[in-house]
């Protein structure tokens, strides 16, 4: 791989990310093979050469409220991150803390978490997935309250939708430093919500709907270069919140031109959380 021109003067990489291209009709695409007829998505993505600056080099770090993501140190007692058993005893925990802690919340739920290597996903292990290189954002204004109905009682949650609450996910590697595949994320401050086009994701069982996000000449996209073990990523995906703050962050896998050519696959894991804030928030 070549080194993109100024990169090290100037603390960013030009890379490929890859968009989705408008179309007229809702995208869709599934997850299981479709019926007869019916194409696997309808969607066309194109990939853009955009600048993704070092946001380790900011003067000021970014915060959740402000673009959508943030850094965090924060070290792990989990052994074994392919162990899902050991995951949701030691690691959930450790992210409501975290995220706790990060946001002030009242309450934290851990509901969910993706594995991602994409050699172990190519051998046909089940528990793992590749890095999405597509860049999306996992809920959107209509999936993230249905998320809450989903996860709470039906009381609290109709107690909880009054109030503020958000989604935010987790994202830390398993194995460092970070080369192959590393993170984009846009400063939610740089794109507008004609950006982000709602998208069904079909399950066997069910439609989601997710953010897909097409390319904007006023996006600023920022990667944290060399990601460890002990650092965290957050990044808000939803939040109820309508007084300015970052209510949704754009994100994507991509090839860091500045990488070896024999960096090993990236190794990460993501923990979904469901962030309930008091009446006051």
């Amino acid at each position: 791989m070549t080194v993109a021109s100024g990169a090290a003067d100037t603390g960013h990489v030009v890379a490929a990310i890859t968009f989705i291209d408008p179309l007229n009709e809702k995208p869709f695409s599934y997850t299981y093979e479709p019926p007869v007829g019916r194409p696997w998505r309808n969607a066309t993505y194109s990939a853009h050469n955009v600048a993704v600056h070092d946001a380790r080099r900011l003067n000021e770090a970014p915060t959740l409220d402000s673009a959508g993501f943030a850094l965090a140190p924060s070290t792990t007692s989990v052994r074994d991150f392919y162990d899902d058993a050991e995951v949701r005893a030691t690691y959930y925990p450790e992210v409501e803390r975290l995220v706790l802690a990060a946001t002030g919340a009242e309450r934290v739920v851990v509901f969910d978490h993706n594995v991602r290597n994409a050699a172990r996903a190519a051998r046909g292990d089940s528990d793992t997935r590749e890095p999405v290189t597509r860049v999306h954002n996992d809920y959107t204004l209509t999936s993230a309250p249905k998320r809450l109905f989903d996860l709470l009682p039906p009381d609290e949650a109709l107690a909880r939708v009054k109030n503020r609450f958000a989604i935010v996910n987790v994202w830390r590697p398993i194995r460092g430093p970070v080369q192959n595949a590393p993170l984009a994320v846009a400063d939610a401050r740089s794109l507008t919500q004609d950006d982000f086009i709602a998208s069904d994701l079909i399950f066997l069982d069910r439609i989601g709907e997710t953010y897909a996000v097409k390319h904007g000449s006023t996006q600023r996209w920022f990667y944290y270069p060399q990601m460890r073990r002990d650092e965290v990523l957050f990044l808000k995906c939803y939040d109820s919140a309508t007084d300015g703050r970052a209510r949704f962050t754009a994100h994507g896998a991509f090839d860091d031109p500045t990488a070896p050519s024999d960096a090993p696959p990236r190794e990460s894991i993501e923990a979904r959380t469901l962030v309930l804030f008091p009446p006051t928030s």
